[in-house]
């Protein structure tokens, strides 16, 4: 009798057992995944170094691979929201045109100053933005039909506010926040107060862990954790200021980075992403206000492609009515290469931002050797297409 008492025992130990170790597995599949992706980043820099003799990693063509990254950075960071959530948002290119064209107008045509220019870009960014969440949450219209229809909408738009010409910026101010650079005693205070914040988070993550009871790292874990981060701050800030200090739309894009990782992780309104994203159905069943989540997050998704118009434009030095084409598949692609599932529910803003520097890789690398347009277009969408398969074979696998 207690024999057969003991046997459901030993059986859910087994189970419990097993379930440890599927859990464990699951956990080294998706650090493989970041581990991956970082290897082929590296790899792909190692080519183009190869192929330019050196001149790819020259401090300045890194220092403006990085100004190309911000611009793609802080799009895939609202694009990987929009995809976690379940949806696409295919807009952004031609929306991110319309924005800096009316920035630009604002300054040129009608003399107003640098906030106004600003605000303006942002507001036309948050009112389209709010418009396409609206008919995508409350009218139940598929989100790639209504940010298609943006795509041809807002394009047809900027052709039209800019009677087709490209409108120079007049304001010093403004040019300065896509092409200026901070002085390099700022950015080494910004480097180690950087240094601090990574140090004080891992103990604070250590402390929380031991607290409830859950297995904390070792010494030796967390001396990695700190050591490895700040030692890659610090190499990045010294190598920017050997040529002209840190660009100031990376300083941009790195405060969107981390605002954009604390919303995904650490808030109610993050975790409701994956959980709208991972099973909807399941999400409105315990009370989870979809329509509202989804029209927040297109908001936000028109906020952060206002920020990035006024980079752009900044940047350009211009607006012009074919500004920001292609620009949302850069930001997919960024998304899906960096771990995210078209299919919803996955995906980190870490990986986001290391698509968005892969992809500006390429674009940079594959200039610096002159390789014709139309190839660049190949590469990047065999790249998208060899991503997502990744992805779908990795799910049927799981």
């Amino acid at each position: 009798m207690s024999q057969v008492a003991k046997e459901p025992i030993v059986q859910s130990q087994a189970i419990s057992e097993a379930e440890r170790a599927q859990k464990g597995w699951r956990i080294q599949t998706a650090m493989l995944r970041a581990y991956t992706m970082i290897i082929a980043l590296l790899v792909v820099w190692g080519i183009f170094a190869y192929l330019t003799d050196g001149v790819f990693l020259e401090a300045r063509n890194l220092s403006n691979l990085m100004r190309q990254t911000a611009v793609t950075g802080i799009l895939a960071v609202g694009m990987l929201m929009i995809i976690v959530a379940g949806h696409i948002d295919l807009s952004v290119g031609s929306l991110l045109g319309l924005a800096g064209g009316v920035a630009a107008l604002v300054q040129y045509s009608l003399g107003w100053g640098l906030s106004a220019s600003l605000l303006s870009a942002l507001l036309v960014g948050l009112a389209i933005g709010a418009l396409q969440g609206a008919l995508v949450a409350y009218l139940n219209i598929p989100a790639f039909i209504v940010t298609l229809g943006g795509l041809l909408a807002w394009r047809g738009v900027v052709k039209g506010v800019t009677e087709g010409r490209t409108i120079p910026l007049s304001l010093e101010s403004f040019k300065a926040i896509g092409q200026s650079y901070l002085a390099p005693p700022v950015g080494l205070a910004l480097a180690v107060l950087a240094v601090i914040a990574v140090a004080w988070l891992n103990v604070q993550r250590r402390r929380a862990r031991i607290r409830h009871g859950l297995q904390a790292p070792s010494g030796t874990e967390m001396a990695v954790r700190i050591v490895l981060p700040s030692a890659l701050i610090v190499g990045f800030v010294v190598l920017m200021n050997s040529y002209a200090g840190v660009p100031i739309p990376v300083v941009v894009l790195l405060v969107v980075a981390l605002i954009g990782a604390f919303i995904t992780r650490n808030t109610t309104f993050g975790r409701y992403l994956y959980a709208i994203g991972g099973n909807q159905e399941a999400a409105r069943l315990s009370g989870i206000d979809i329509s509202r989540h989804v029209l927040a997050v297109f908001c936000l998704m028109g906020l952060l492609t206002g920020i990035a118009a006024i980079i752009y434009t900044a940047r350009v030095g211009s607006a012009s009515p074919d500004a920001g084409v292609l620009l949302e598949l850069d930001a997919i692609a960024a998304c899906v290469i960096g771990g995210a599932s078209l299919m919803g529910g996955r995906g980190t803003i870490f990986g986001a931002c290391l698509g968005a520097l892969f992809m500006a890789s390429l674009d940079n690398g594959m200039s610096l050797e002159n390789v014709r347009d139309y190839i660049q277009d190949i590469v990047k969408g065999a790249i998208l297409v060899a991503a997502v398969g990744f992805d779908m074979f990795s799910r049927r696998r799981g």
